[in-house]
């Protein structure tokens, strides 16, 4: 007998994949990519997200729970165009606006960033000592602590270390849906809710209105996101899985939004406490209604969202000057490799913790202006996305298609316009 008929016959040929473990396959594949736009949209949900999405919940309750489905919709459509630039080009927004607009945009842009994200930074660190207080952890001592860690994490860790710590990060949102059972809400009103739009014309409402949109999409999101693409390496055959990480990171996101509106909403609306001025006094509502454990888990999102914006934030602002100015970038980068990019990171961090010490420190005035120039920043940031991102020459097959540019185009006009009115009521003195 031959030595081959004692071997087992093995398949020729590819061998094929069982339904399920294609599936893994998958799923590993897409886990290789988790990252970017994960990180990009939960740091969203920072300090002054919360307490936009708790003030919601708090004043109208799920009547604006609706709107939470068309914003989805918006961040996935711009979220995605600025990841696909990203891996066709291989070059940050702020690079691609001075490349092909000229200096003068991109400098008027990397001016207001940089004014916009010093004032976010400074509301981050505020969020830190606020969550951390509430453990009677005193601010002098949690905010530099937080400040030091970060600053080690992004200067003198590895880019992958620092991306997997941001990803770590954002398991903390898990706390929300926690909060949002234990408040023990009708979710029947709340499916009514999403599906039955209510509108209330009055000032406060369109307020509130637009403040969410803003909040959900903020231009700092598509420069951090495009800037993270190109850092790591990905091309146009990444941007299946790429697109496929966005949408679902999208969705993750706003339904941490979702589980903060109803929280605060079965708690603070329905007990008649309309009033969130914070995050941190929407965490200590939450105690006498759903308990402890609410607070507890309310106050561990809020460190969580604003640890990982008080990392991303100061990144963002370093990208955006690194490309305007074509200078040497990237987290991990030594002072001596990129010294432009590690001090202007450096010194976002260490404003930022040095004003959210100063006790008495005008909290709500700051958001305010943070607000007046983020809206000014996101038309003009969502326009350039959005023209660049359709741009044949630049972008060739991988432009923008006709419906996909059609639903971009409506995308940016109403965020747009939404955001303008909102910084007229806010220098009206209405907001």
């Amino acid at each position: 007998m031959e030595l081959r008929a004692l071997l087992p016959r093995l398949p020729r040929g590819r061998p094929r994949l069982r339904p399920r473990n294609r599936l893994a396959v998958k799923l590993i594949a897409l886990l290789a990519f988790v990252g970017p736009g994960l990180v990009a949209a939960n740091a969203g949900n920072d300090a002054g997200g919360i307490a936009t999405y708790a003030s919601v919940g708090a004043r109208y309750g799920y009547d604006l729970l609706w709107m939470m489905v068309l914003i989805t919709i918006s961040l996935i459509v711009v979220q995605e165009m600025a990841a696909r630039m990203g891996a066709v080009t291989g070059k940050g927004l702020a690079e691609l606006i001075r490349e092909q607009y000229g200096p003068r945009w991109s400098l008027f842009s990397t001016a207001a960033v940089l004014v916009a994200n010093l004032g976010i930074s400074i509301s981050e660190f505020v969020g830190i000592g606020a969550a951390l207080g509430l453990a009677h952890v005193p601010v002098q001592i949690s905010v530099p602590i937080a400040a030091i860690v970060v600053w080690l994490l992004v200067v003198r860790g590895s880019y992958k270390l620092a991306e997997g710590v941001f990803v770590a990060m954002t398991i903390t949102f898990f706390a929300y849906p926690i909060a949002a059972i234990l408040a023990h809400p009708d979710w029947g009103a709340v499916g009514r809710g999403i599906v039955e739009p209510k509108i209330h014309l009055t000032s406060a409402y369109i307020i509130l209105f637009i403040a969410t949109v803003g909040t959900t999409i903020t231009p700092f999101m598509q420069l951090y996101l495009q800037s993270a693409v190109v850092e790591r390496g990905m091309g146009p055959e990444d941007i299946p899985a790429e697109r496929t990480e966005v949408t679902m990171a999208s969705i993750f996101a706003n339904l941490v939004a979702v589980f903060i509106i109803i929280a605060t909403g079965a708690t603070l609306f329905v007990h008649g406490d309309h009033t969130v001025s914070s995050a941190a006094d929407a965490a200590k509502a939450l105690e006498p209604f759903a308990g402890r454990f609410a607070e507890v888990l309310f106050a561990i999102g809020l460190l969580g969202a604003s640890l990982l914006a008080a990392a991303i934030i100061p990144v963002t602002a370093a990208y955006v000057i690194a490309e305007t100015f074509g200078l040497e970038k990237g987290i991990a980068r030594r002072p001596r490799e990129a010294p432009v990019f590690v001090a202007t990171l450096t010194v976002l961090l260490l404003v930022g913790a040095v004003v959210a010490m100063i006790p008495g420190v005008p909290v709500i005035r700051l958001l305010i202006f943070v607000q007046v120039v983020n809206g000014v920043l996101l038309p003009v940031t969502l326009f350039f996305v959005w023209r660049l991102s359709r741009n044949e020459e630049l972008m060739g097959e991988y432009r923008n298609g006709r419906v996909f540019d059609a639903v971009a185009a409506l995308t940016v006009l109403a965020t747009s316009a939404l955001s303008l009115v909102l910084v007229g009521l806010t220098l009206a003195g209405k907001a």
